[in-house]
């Protein structure tokens, strides 16, 4: 089985033995070319009010009121040299020790029974596409709360060596948020870092991680060194990503380089899910190989200056400058007034008393 990766542009099909408890599910971008000798899996498009929210490209992501209906095209791609019979439903999917899991098949859950996808097959011929229609309809009695599930597109049965039967499936993640009035905001939390050994000797950075919102996050990100031994920066490196459910906690792993010496740095990490992001920083001690890992450093939240600051600034210089014009403008009119009149001109009184006649 394949993880999924978060530079993955296009889902290509997984292997997937019948009866294995689950599986971690890819998705893939809008635009994305068709890798050879393979079929692709995508959602087309977003609802109009998450046009800004990268998730929304991936995933199918949305909060809807109890007894509303949404629909969502998906596409999938063939690219291998002969026609290929793809069905297409939905399925049930947890969300289990940072990942996202969907153990395959029809069914299973409230959302996969909410769904339904059409046509429910499609043949795709050789380098070509074809589109289906999901339709989510929640019932008028759903009760609030997120629940998540699967579009999948599953290929015929093969048979691997020894009999053994493989199914062939790729999907797209649902997120969907029942309930009354607006959506619950997502948020989170970085409370501390920390580096350590992997069980194979190489470094990394555990980002400690708090859902503080109402929405499951997938969080991506990456982290950047500075002030290492010798005064060596490093970076950046991506982070795993991780799916972290509503109210819990967990650490996103940052592989970082092998060749990294040992010793004090200081990491920098940026987390997002969709749009909210998050950075943080800490004092952190890359340990030798043989040393053990330090305990968890708490992490100092990192604030962009506020454009508020820039404004003010603005605000103030052109406040002084235009001072500056109006003493200027005041000067020159008690220059004026100090001159005698030439010849034919009115004094300021009289020009005053004329124009008001």
């Amino acid at each position: 089985m394949k993880q999924e990766t978060r530079h993955r542009r296009l889902s290509t099909l997984t292997l997937l033995v019948v009866g294995l408890s689950c599986l971690a599910i890819g998705a893939s971008a809008a635009g994305s070319p068709i890798p050879g000798n393979s079929v692709g899996f995508r959602l087309v498009d977003a609802p109009s009010d998450r046009v800004q929210d990268p998730r929304a490209h991936i995933y199918i992501v949305d909060h809807l009121a109890p007894g509303t209906t949404i629909h969502r095209r998906v596409e999938v791609s063939n690219g291998t040299a002969q026609a290929v019979h793809i069905k297409l439903y939905a399925g049930a999917a947890t969300l289990e020790q940072g990942q996202f899991k969907a153990p395959g098949g029809p069914g299973g859950n409230e959302l996969a029974g909410w769904t339904s996808v059409s046509p429910p097959a499609v043949d795709v011929p050789p380098g070509g596409t074809m589109q289906a229609t999901v339709t989510i309809r929640v019932p008028s009695s759903a009760s609030s709360g997120e629940r998540y599930g699967v579009v999948w597109a599953e290929l015929p049965a093969s048979q691997a060596n020894g009999g053994v039967s493989l199914v062939n499936l790729t999907g797209v993640r649902i997120y969907l948020s029942v309930g009354p009035g607006g959506e619950p905001a997502s948020s989170f939390v970085i409370p501390s870092l920390v580096a350590r050994r992997d069980p194979q000797g190489k470094p990394v950075v555990a980002v400690q991680v708090r859902n503080t919102g109402g929405r499951a996050l997938d969080l991506n990100g990456h982290a950047s060194l500075s002030g290492g031994p010798g005064r060596l920066s490093a970076g950046p490196f991506d982070a795993k990503n991780e799916t972290l459910p509503i109210g819990q906690s967990g650490d996103v792993l940052i592989a970082l380089d092998p060749a990294i010496p040992s010793g004090s740095w200081k990491v920098q990490v940026t987390l997002h899910s969709g749009l909210v992001e998050n950075t943080a920083e800490a004092l952190l001690e890359v340990p030798a190989t043989s040393e053990p890992a330090q305990a968890r450093v708490r992490a100092r939240p990192v604030k962009s200056a506020p454009h508020s600051l820039t404004l003010i600034a603005g605000v103030v210089l052109l406040g002084a400058v235009s001072l500056g014009l109006a003493g200027a403008a005041r000067r020159r009119r008690r220059q004026r007034q100090s001159l005698p009149p030439r010849a034919g001109q009115p004094l300021a009184g009289q020009r005053a008393r004329a124009a008001v006649r």
